[in-house]
């Protein structure tokens, strides 16, 4: 038998008893590799939970951005526009205009954006033909108006839209000629219809600037000109429709995040 295995069950071989010590180091560090490999899963769901987020396509950044940036007054609004700093923030106050124009129902109109839509391989919409017509527009309260950048004013616009849907052979015949490209009868069509009112309260997010009329809010530091007419809640399911299944497994992924952070802080504590 050799001499190394005798060493190790019988005391009385070689003059040394077995030294437990080796065995001892390894479950002395048992919490810290558990620490260091739940560390390392949560790092990883958080970057999958982003790379499935930004599957959700600009819904994504805009509502990252109505969440994000620090909410300011309109006078903080024209005070930073002034001093020329760029600075990526949120404010409130009501539609305002020297001129409108009226929809098919006579109700006082700002902005109006008709988008006609087809279907891509990934069954995501593509717009085929946009079609806008607006006035100079900003929001205001009792003291200052801001006005807004209509034209940095495009994925960022968050209202309730009107939508139909069909194929290109049910479109009007005034729309068909203004395609840039022509259609199959069969094209399976969305047309879409976004539109600001005069009496609504508008939430911006953008980078305050000297415009024209004075201070302006408009895109910048990378983010977009976001104007949304709803309460934040309504805003993020807004953005978030059609795409429920990404967000539920980014939420869930992060929950799981949290979860093996949880267990590496108690691992790190247990082992200290």
């Amino acid at each position: 038998m050799p001499r190394w295995f005798l060493r190790v069950f019988d005391p009385g071989v070689g003059g040394r008893a077995f030294d437990p010590e080796p065995a001892s180091w390894v479950v002395r560090r048992v919490p810290a590799l558990i620490a260091l490999l739940a560390g390392c899963g949560a790092v990883a769901l958080v970057l999958v939970s982003a790379l499935v987020l930004r599957r959700v396509g600009a819904g994504y950044r805009v509502a990252r951005s109505l969440a994000a940036a620090p909410s300011v007054t309109l006078g903080e609004v024209a005070a930073l526009a002034n001093d020329g700093k760029r600075h990526y923030v949120r404010t409130t106050g009501r539609v305002s205009s020297d001129e409108d124009f009226p929809d098919e129902n006579q109700r006082p109109l700002v902005f109006r954006r008709q988008r006609i839509e087809r279907p891509d391989p990934g069954r995501r919409w593509h717009v085929v033909e946009e079609e806008r017509l607006a006035v100079p527009f900003g929001i205001e309260d009792r003291a200052t108006f801001v006005a807004v950048d209509v034209d940095a004013l495009g994925e960022g616009l968050v209202v309730i839209p009107r939508e139909s849907t069909g194929t290109a052979a049910e479109l009007p015949a005034e729309l068909i000629a203004s395609l840039p490209e022509r259609l199959d009868p069969g094209t399976p069509i969305r047309v879409r219809v976004d539109q600001v009112s005069a009496v609504e309260h508008a939430t911006v997010c953008g980078v305050p600037a000297i415009g024209p009329t004075g201070p302006t809010l408009t895109a910048g530091t990378g983010r977009p000109l976001v104007l949304s007419t709803l309460e934040p809640p309504a805003a993020m399911r807004l953005l978030a429709a059609g795409r429920r299944t990404e967000v539920i497994t980014a939420t869930l992924l992060l929950v799981g995040a949290l979860g093996l952070v949880a267990v590496a802080i108690v691992a790190a504590l247990t082992g200290w």
